[in-house]
Formats: structure tokens, sequence, C-alpha cells
């Protein structure tokens, strides 16, 4: 349980189908046992269109990407996304090419290169803001820094939010992560207005 609520908790939105990717630290003390478990997640969660892939490691701490595949394709075919990680020295938009050169990016750099966002699902404005403005200047920040739309993101950071919420409660309650997967926010929502509408 304590693994299956740390990826609920940090990746809620993703899981739920908001969200195209999330990022989480998984604590191990033989790397082997960690990728057996990462493969144990992949066969479990693939039919539902979600997959884990380590990033880095470091100080027996691996930081794992889960991401919905197709999400990402599409998000990597928007004209905002391919020109920003051009720019970055991403030479191929292929989806596996996407992924080894922010591994590569990860290993190169000590914090996060910026462009990560952008497998996260987070509007490009916003990713090019943060890049272009030195994380400074910003007009909000939730989930992420702001520089367009902060009415929507707020909006976003509301859901987000309930969604973990709903997630981490329905795990506590016995559910399984492949069933909270399985579902869109829009159905999670729509559950919990039938329940309370119930009760």
């Amino acid at each position: 349980m304590p693994e299956e609520l740390t990826m609920v908790r940090m990746c809620a939105p993703t899981l739920a189908g908001m969200k195209t990717g999330s990022l989480y630290n998984y604590r191990y003390e033989d790397r082997g046992e960690m990728m057996k478990a990462i493969r144990g997640w992949n066969r479990r969660l693939r039919a539902r269109g979600v997959c884990l892939i380590p990033l880095r490691y470091a100080d027996h701490t691996a930081l794992i990407y889960l991401f919905r595949p197709e999400q990402l394709r599409c998000d990597l075919c928007r004209t905002s996304v391919s020109e920003l990680l051009r720019t970055r020295g991403y030479k191929s938009l292929q989806c596996g090419q996407c992924l080894a050169r922010l591994i590569e990016r990860l290993r190169e750099e000590n914090d996060f290169p910026h462009e990560i966002g952008l497998f996260l699902g987070y509007p490009p404005e916003d990713v090019k803001g943060f890049i272009q403005n030195r994380a400074e200047g910003f007009k909000t920040v939730g989930d992420w820094k702001v520089y367009g739309d902060a009415e929507a993101a707020g909006r976003t950071f509301c859901k987000y939010r309930k969604c973990t919420e709903l997630l981490c409660r329905r795990l506590r309650n016995g559910e399984p992560v492949e069933q909270l997967t399985a579902m869109s926010y829009l159905k999670v929502t729509n559950n919990t207005k039938r329940r309370k509408a119930g009760n």
C-alpha cells in the first residue's frame, strides 16, 4: 500500500486521464527488485494506456515517469511543443527518441531540464515563459508556474487537487490502482455526484 499510495498521490491526474504524465520518486534497496516492480506495474497498467519508466537514479532513489504514451504522441505533434523541443536540442520528435533525449538531459544537468514540463502536459506557453523568464515574473503558481492563462490554470489546479483527494480516498477504501486508472475524470466526478445525491 505505501508504494501504491505514493503513486496515486503524485500521479492521480495522469492515472485518471486528465494529464499526459507525472513524476514521483521510488525509494529502493535493490535496483533489480525495483525494475521487477516497474515491469509488474507496466503489465498491470499497459492495457489502461499507462506506462512507467525510470528517468534517473541517485542515492537509492529512482525518478519514475508515469505517462500516457498516446497522449504524449499527440502532445509532440503540436507545433508549439515541437518548436520548443527543437530549440532544446531534440532532433527527432518520435516519442521514444524524445524520451531518450530527456533521459540524456537529466543525466547532463543537476536540475530538471526546463522542457520536462512538456512531457507532463503543462501548457507550452507556460513552459516557454518559464525558460525565457528564468522562473521569474510568473502570474501565479500551482502545479507549475503560470505565464499564460492564469484563470484556466487555476481551474486545472483545482481539478487536479480534487482528483488526487478522491483517488487516494478510493485507494484507501480498497479499490485497486487498475480500477482507478480505468476512470476518466468525468466518470470520477459523475460517480461522486451520484453517490452524494444518493446519501
